[in-house]
């Protein structure tokens, strides 16, 4: 299993943004503190090559590791630290055959059953949502948290919640068995994404925080 800071993970959604701007958000996010990004764009061919290699100049310089959705050939030829597959998307296995064993694989699993395939084809974590309603155009059926506790009791890899999370109702999932929180557009859409980022990972590592205790 490779090691991976799922604190607070970035999935990027550029439908609202120039491309200025959406690098521009990316790179104040990795300024306030994103552990992870995850490069989600459902547009194809060069251009989808060309975004990743400018987002991985960003995230090189601020040592986040860069993670490529679905797309196995954009995350090698880019240099990616590894890919996430939801469940539609290329199986675990031959994600992990094609990026190698020192790669990150993601997954993507809303029940038991999924995330133990998931983990036995090779997974490294997995993503577990949506806790909440989404506006983005990706398709979102609702997990419960019970679901995801069940899921972080069943597999012994980190599990980051994902799916509407916001600073403001992040209150459901404390004491959730999750390593982390995975958003998109609380921190894409925010006019203040360095800030935005700051204040979800203290939220984050204050959620992860056994009761009683302050996280650092």
């Amino acid at each position: 299993m490779n090691p991976v800071d799922l604190t607070l993970y970035l999935v990027t959604d550029s439908s609202y943004h120039t491309e200025a701007s959406f690098l521009k958000t990316v790179e104040e996010a990795c300024q306030g503190g994103v552990t992870l990004v995850q490069l989600r764009e459902k547009s194809g061919g060069r251009d989808y090559l060309d975004l990743a290699l400018r987002v991985k100049e960003i995230t090189d310089h601020y040592r986040i590791p860069l993670i490529i959705d679905d797309r196995v050939d954009v995350a090698l030829a880019c240099g990616a630290a590894g890919v996430h597959v939801g469940q539609s998307d290329l199986p675990v296995a031959c994600a992990r055959k094609l990026m190698g064993p020192d790669k990150i694989v993601g997954a993507t699993a809303k029940t038991v059953s999924q995330a133990l395939d998931a983990y036995e084809q090779g997974a490294d974590y997995l993503g577990v949502g949506a806790i909440y309603p989404t506006t983005t155009k990706v398709v979102t059926i609702l997990t419960k948290v019970e679901t995801l506790n069940e899921i972080s009791r069943a597999v012994p890899i980190p599990l980051v919640a994902i799916g509407g999370l916001n600073a403001g109702n992040l209150g459901i999932l404390k004491g959730a068995g999750m390593s982390g929180i995975a958003v998109v557009s609380a921190i894409m859409k925010s006019e203040t994404p360095r800030e935005t980022a700051a204040e979800l990972k203290q939220l984050s590592l204050q959620l992860r925080a056994p009761l009683g205790e302050t996280a650092r």
